[in-house]
């Protein structure tokens, strides 16, 4: 879309650009039909995307860490749309327990699954390891949904099988995948803390997003399963992802004010590409702005994603004991 689209909120060739809203992009959806996870979905544009995911007629499952913020947000929905079908399920990301977990409640309410959106996140964090030992953005932000999805994966298929309607699993990345470390992803050396650069790893686990979709879509598309998988990225939102950034961002966000969305723009590429007809069918892929961008080298390289789904397979095994 270029630094022009993203000032003007010119429309791209989807009809759609930087200034389209989740509203705007889901105006003509029925999803009465359809069930969807979205993680993070207590704040900012996860929530947004709830919220409006619920307007269209979704059955929408707040996944979060807090269980106050996941009930205080189910229940402005429902207030804001007393029809609203909307549930809170606890998910620590973090924690593969919590997600294990968490994947085991779902299941058991015997519901189908339509959509997952993997939009939860931590960002330029302090270094620190979670109680699994991995570093917490590469953790979070990668290891846990990719968990999470694989727990949730063939549910996705009877669903998809049973309906006939495809399955989206939305994967939120970052442009930031273009800053990560020299050689992309630090298979040997995640968790060490003289190597740890806040931004490499933040972008380190973007790239992750974006590889683990690539290599999911190609699964699904060699199993012939009626599911696609793409990456998006929301474009400059003020979030709370920017609790840990410090002056260096403010004097960025200053400089670079006409570039940033609010909220409901911020949440539109993410309802656009889990939910709009023109996408049937559509699969590893990466959008920004609702239109189709291309992303880094390392990010199409299907040898490194290779690589990081065996790690990540290998990593999440070792765990489970």
């Amino acid at each position: 879309m270029g630094i022009y689209g993203m000032v003007t909120g010119k429309a791209g060739k989807s009809g759609f650009g930087s200034a389209s809203t989740a509203e705007d992009v889901t105006q003509s959806i029925d999803a009465n039909h359809l069930t969807a996870i979205i993680t993070g979905g207590t704040s900012g544009i996860g929530l947004e995307a709830a919220r409006v995911l619920a307007m269209r007629g979704a059955h929408v499952i707040i996944a979060a860490r807090n269980p106050k913020a996941g009930n205080e947000s189910k229940e402005m929905i429902l207030q804001m749309n007393p029809k609203a079908r909307i549930d809170y399920l606890q998910l620590d990301l973090a924690s593969t327990k919590s997600v294990r977990s968490f994947a085991d409640q779902f299941l058991a309410l015997n519901l189908p699954l339509n959509i997952l959106i993997n939009n939860a996140g931590v960002m330029f964090c302090p270094f620190q390891l979670t109680e699994d030992g991995i570093e917490s953005q590469f953790a979070t932000n990668h290891i846990g949904h990719f968990l999470l999805t694989n727990l949730l994966l063939e549910k996705m298929k009877s669903s998809a099988r049973e309906s006939g309607t495809e399955g989206r699993i939305v994967n939120l990345s970052s442009i930031a995948h273009t800053y990560t470390y020299p050689e992309g992803i630090k298979f040997q050396s995640i968790n060490d803390p003289d190597e740890y650069s806040d931004r490499r790893a933040y972008g380190q686990s973007k790239l992750a997003n974006l590889l683990h979709s690539n290599a999911l879509s190609r699964k699904l598309q060699e199993e012939g399963a009626n599911i696609t998988v793409n990456s998006v990225h929301p474009g400059l939102v003020t979030t709370n992802l920017f609790r840990h950034s410090g002056f260096g961002m403010k004097v960025f966000k200053a400089m670079t004010f006409l570039l940033w969305k609010n909220i409901p723009q911020g949440a539109a590429t993410t309802c656009y590409v889990a939910t709009h007809p023109d996408l049937k069918g559509v699969t590893g892929k990466y959008f920004g702005d609702c239109n189709i961008l291309t992303p880094s080298k390392f990010a199409t390289d299907h040898s490194l994603a290779d690589k990081l789904w065996d790690f990540s397979v290998k990593l999440v095994n070792s765990l489970s004991h």
